[in-house]
């Protein structure tokens, strides 16, 4: 899976997280889970990035009830490339970011504290995208 896949056809919800089971790591996936379809309402679709293995993500999504794609960043590259920084230089960052149609980041949210304040932000920027 790549972002061009969705390139002039839907916006993205990318967001990274820290780890699977983790409390505020469930709670802001499950929260994406029960917003997926407003989300998918607003013509966007979500992906949930962090470092843990496919297998992890496998039943933490089931855990969760998430019906979009888990993605396994083994190493954090894509994490890298993303530019999101681990908080204390240990634990993942927890950043969101809304890109359009066109492949530009339109809206960038990071709070380690707030794990539902990624859905609700993500909403407001695709809003404003229509």
């Amino acid at each position: 899976m790549s972002l061009h896949d969705f390139a002039g056809s839907k916006n993205v919800v990318l967001y990274f997280y820290p780890k699977d089971f983790t409390m505020g790591c469930t709670t802001e996936t499950r929260a994406f889970a029960v917003s997926h379809g407003s989300i998918a309402a607003l013509d966007a679709e979500v992906i949930g990035i962090s470092s843990d293995t496919a297998e992890s993500h496998g039943r933490f999504a089931s855990e969760c009830g998430v019906t979009f794609p888990l993605l396994s960043d083994r190493g954090g590259k894509v994490r890298d490339l993303y530019g999101v920084k681990s908080m204390m230089g240990l634990l993942p960052g927890r950043v969101t970011f809304v890109i359009d149609k066109g492949g530009v980041v339109r809206k960038v949210f990071s709070s380690q504290m707030n794990p539902k304040g990624h859905v609700s932000m993500a909403l407001d920027a695709l809003a404003s995208l229509k």
